[in-house]
């Protein structure tokens, strides 16, 4: 029999598995930095040099709205960036992934009849895709 605290840290623990950012290296990770430091690019620098190819959602946030999904798909992307050491994440798509479902029914019976009704709607997270990158600071500068 599990004990509380180990049950609700299992719980935990299963909670933010499904939030975690992976990547496939493919080039040389450099020396971390901060968050903060790294940069979106929609359309790739001049010269850049690939470090890996990340992939995050928002799964396990509490954001609501679309723009909160994807807020924290592209801080996660960062913060995954940031860890490599990458300073530019050339971004390859956001969009929603179907997350699961959320159902509701009810039903009354009488005698030899019964009348029920149901309703579910689809739960969407944001799903993100990026090449962590490192550019060289006078590419940054004329950016």
């Amino acid at each position: 029999m599990l004990k509380l605290p180990t049950f609700a840290a299992l719980i935990a623990l299963a909670a933010l598995s499904g939030c975690a950012t992976s990547y496939v290296m493919v080039g040389q990770a450099r020396p971390p930095i901060s968050p903060d430091q790294v940069q979106i690019y929609l359309h790739p620098p001049a010269k850049y040099s690939e470090i890996a190819l990340l992939d995050t959602s928002s799964k396990g946030s509490f954001a609501i709205t679309a723009q909160g999904k994807t807020n924290v798909v592209m801080d996660r992307l960062k913060a995954e960036a940031a860890k490599l050491g990458a300073n530019g994440i050339l971004l390859e798509g956001v969009g929603d992934q179907a997350g699961g479902s959320v159902g509701t029914g009810y039903a009354t019976a009488s005698g030899h009849s019964a009348f029920g009704f149901g309703s579910s709607a689809t739960v969407f997270h944001k799903k993100g895709d990026g090449l962590a990158i490192y550019v060289e600071a006078d590419q940054v500068a004329t950016r």
